[in-house]
């Protein structure tokens, strides 16, 4: 039916018709699939949620005289300097450290304070203070460097996220008779609630299962500025089972993403912490799906009753664990779940808000004609196995 030329050239004369996937979803029943199509020339998606394996590419630009960076904090913070003299790599779950904790005037605060927050606070322009070690040698002969920065004082600052825009994901659950602290926030035991983290039917690649349109070079809404799909993501496993409408029943495809962050704006990138577990980030990520033809939308008509997601009982300390059977969206966004006859109480760790603010502001960007689309230059690879580190290098080999 399209092209995504042919869709550019719309968007920049202001002509495209673009709508949310809600809205696909809420008028699929009344206008059908061939008419949807025919209408509309793309569909936006959207979500909010922490993406721990997340964070920031800075260059501080050489000192004078100069100095290569071998250790280095930020606001406290160790950031990794095993690249260029005065590259720097800060994750997002990164800690204070022993040493960087000399950096912090309030320790208790620190301790509830990761790379995610200094990620954040660059972002919104504060400043931020480094302390640098140097490893002397004739070109570099600086031993130490102390400043304080912020997003204008320095030169590249972007995000490089090695898993970001999980396909889906599993409720967590806990069967025990202690508290759990975990990646999916606090557990309470005796299955007293449960907590899921991906917004579910509006996010992007259910709406898209077997990535045909989204592919390495596809540009996204990410953390209020513009960004790409660079690669897969890392766990990336797309040979999860499916469902009939290709949604995966479990945690399935991630992409890696890459963005300027200084184009970026701190209410749609935030720095959090999850107790007795560690800080993470949120991020705002939108992917805009040209309709092509017909399948696009007969994708985008999938609903939260149509996908699922594994209950899992983190009781049991093993990397695989137990599991309560598979829920519906639908039913998890409902408030409650039945576990085993019991009522449980269930919360999202997803902004189910913010998810569709993406796509609105996404869909606003395209209306104005200031975002267009882009051509995939490669597909993201859909054949990827999932390799645990239980097994020894020759049994790996004997298989």
């Amino acid at each position: 039916m399209r092209t995504i030329a042919q869709i550019n050239e719309k968007i920049l004369s202001r002509s495209a018709v673009v709508w949310t996937v809600e809205e696909v979803k809420a008028r699929i029943a009344d206008m059908g699939v061939t008419q949807i199509a025919k209408e509309v020339d793309v569909i936006t998606t959207g979500t909010f949620e922490p993406m721990e394996s997340s964070g920031a590419i800075i260059n501080l630009g050489h000192t004078d005289p100069p100095i290569k960076i071998r250790k280095c904090w930020l606001d406290g913070i160790s950031a990794y300097a095993g690249f260029g003299a005065v590259d720097l790599y800060l994750g997002a779950t990164q800690e204070v450290d022993s040493i960087g904790i000399d950096d912090i005037p309030d320790v208790e605060e620190a301790k509830e304070r990761g790379g995610g927050h200094v990620i954040e606070d660059l972002i919104a322009g504060k400043a931020v203070h480094l302390r640098a070690i140097g490893q002397v040698t004739d070109c570099y002969p600086r031993a130490s460097f102390e400043t304080t920065i912020t997003r204008e004082t320095i030169n590249q600052f972007y995000l490089f996220n090695p898993r970001n825009l999980y396909q889906n994901f599993i409720v967590g659950v806990n069967g025990g008779d202690r508290p759990l602290y975990t990646y999916l926030g606090n557990l309470q035991p005796r299955l007293a609630n449960a907590v899921y983290s991906n917004p579910g039917a509006i996010s992007p690649l259910f709406n898209d299962p077997d990535l045909k349109l989204i592919g390495i070079g596809t540009k996204i809404f990410m953390g209020g500025g513009i960004g790409y799909i660079t690669w897969e993501g890392t766990q990336h496993f797309p040979l999860q089972k499916r469902l009939e409408n290709r949604t995966p029943v479990g945690p399935a495809a991630t992409l890696a993403l890459i963005g300027d962050a200084k184009q970026m704006n701190p209410y749609w990138v935030r720095g959090c912490y999850f107790k007795n577990y560690g800080s993470s980030l949120m991020i705002g990520v939108g992917v805009p799906l040209p309709v092509l033809n017909e399948e696009v939308v007969n994708a985008c008509a999938v609903q939260d009753r149509d996908i699922v997601a594994p209950i899992v009982d983190f009781s049991i300390p093993r990397r695989v664990r137990p599991t309560f059977g598979s829920v519906s969206y639908a039913q998890l966004k409902t408030g409650k779940i039945s576990i085993d006859g019991k009522s449980v109480r269930v919360a999202p760790l997803a902004s189910i808000f913010r998810s569709r603010q993406v796509a609105l502001e996404l869909k606003e960007w395209i209306d104005k004609g200031e975002f267009t689309l882009t051509q995939p230059v490669e597909s993201i690879p859909m054949d990827r196995a999932f390799i645990p580190q239980d097994r020894s290098a020759s049994q790996i080999m004997l298989d």
